[in-house]
């Protein structure tokens, strides 16, 4: 495939990872406040995380079961179960689904795709799928237990990321720490809390320079293929 026109070759193919206790239906409702002309410039897959919730969702009488969870962990954040089997599942999704260029994660699946391109890069996690090379993180944060950190954040993180930051979201001294993480984070802030934000003008401009970013490494990365072949192809 090749450009025409300027024009891109394939829109940027996304795994979207939801909050905590909800799942991939709740969380295309929620992106889908965004303007059409964002949307529509992605390829969005949407999945439930691996296990039912296990208790009470903050999202109850709000949006309809069933609700799901991507691991448990104590009320200081810091020890985790079935984090391992998280990641074992989301790499058997994303090879069956994939390939994907990036994540886009809110809440608890915002804190596992800050942290997922550190450990794919430390041969922790993903090591079946193509290097994640583009993350948009709503409401996240970065891990608290220490192994995990010492993992996922033990250099700066050189993917291409788009973080949106609530004013009044509880995470957000802790979404500040994972920003910090990376080299060249593009950062949206919004006046709510810890909620996926509807794209105000101000906000659109942000958003809209990330993508034209991400949808050119695609077509370079697309042109460099077509160039491979044609390289290997008998005359």
């Amino acid at each position: 495939m090749g450009s025409q026109g300027g024009s891109i070759v394939r829109k940027p193919r996304f795994l979207c990872l939801h909050g905590f206790r909800t799942s991939a239906e709740i969380m295309k409702i929620q992106l889908h406040k965004w303007p059409k002309a964002v949307i529509d410039r992605l390829d969005l897959v949407f999945l439930d995380a691996p296990f039912p919730c296990q208790g009470k969702s903050d999202v109850d009488g709000v949006f309809d079961p069933p609700y799901y969870e991507w691991f448990q962990f104590n009320e200081e954040f810091i020890e985790y179960e079935n984090f391992e089997n998280c990641l074992e599942y989301l790499e058997d999704r994303m090879i069956k689904l994939g390939p994907f260029d990036g994540l886009i994660g809110f809440s608890q699946g915002g804190i596992l795709s800050g942290g997922l391109p550190g450990l794919q890069a430390k041969g922790i996690a993903l090591q079946k799928v193509p290097k994640i090379k583009f993350i948009i993180i709503i409401g996240g944060a970065m891990f608290r237990s220490t192994k995990v950190v010492e993992d996922a954040y033990s250099f700066s993180i050189d993917t291409p990321s788009l973080h949106f930051l609530g004013e009044t979201d509880f995470l957000k001294p802790y979404g500040i720490k994972l920003i910090e993480s990376f080299k060249n984070p593009v950062v949206v802030h919004h006046p709510k809390g810890h909620i996926v934000p509807r794209i105000d003008e101000k906000s659109l401009e942000k958003v809209t320079a990330f993508l034209e970013t991400i949808e050119n490494l695609v077509m370079m990365e697309e042109e460099d293929k077509d160039g491979e072949e044609n390289i290997c192809s008998p005359i």
